[in-house]
């Protein structure tokens, strides 16, 4: 399921992606509060990145934090790239796909929700959940 897709150009992309898939991946934007399909989703499996199809995160680690969008407490190891973001007026980190650099949300440390004390806040449209076999 995973593809290499490091060279692809901006219009490859726009033709992989539907524009709203486009917009939050490729250009950094982010969808609109509770409006995820992941958002509530208590489904066993493996979270994968909707551009590359890499595994990006274990439904294990996700929790519900209650801010509109799909939280984790960890990313699989090596799977996320972080960047420094300060475009909202304060400090916070942008996490990107390792493999295909595609936006994917951010990540807050501090917040007490989990003993691991991390919220990866990603967007839904971001994400293909692979469903465990039951």
């Amino acid at each position: 399921m995973e593809q290499n897709v490091s060279q692809l150009s901006e219009q490859e992309w726009r033709v992989r992606l539907n524009p709203e898939e486009f917009r939050v991946l490729r250009q950094a934007g982010t969808e609109a509060p509770w409006s995820g399909k992941y958002v509530e989703t208590k489904t066993p499996g493996t979270y994968r990145c909707r551009a590359c199809g890499v595994a990006l995160f274990d439904s294990v680690t996700k929790f519900d934090s209650h801010c509109g969008w799909p939280s984790f407490d960890e990313a699989l190891p090596g799977t996320i790239r972080y960047i420094e973001d300060r475009s909202m007026g304060m400090l916070r980190v942008e996490v990107r796909c390792a493999n295909c650099d595609s936006h994917l949300g951010h990540r807050f440390d501090g917040e007490g929700f989990t003993a691991k004390d991390a919220r990866y806040c990603i967007n839904s449209v971001c994400l293909d959940l692979e469903e465990k076999p039951a």
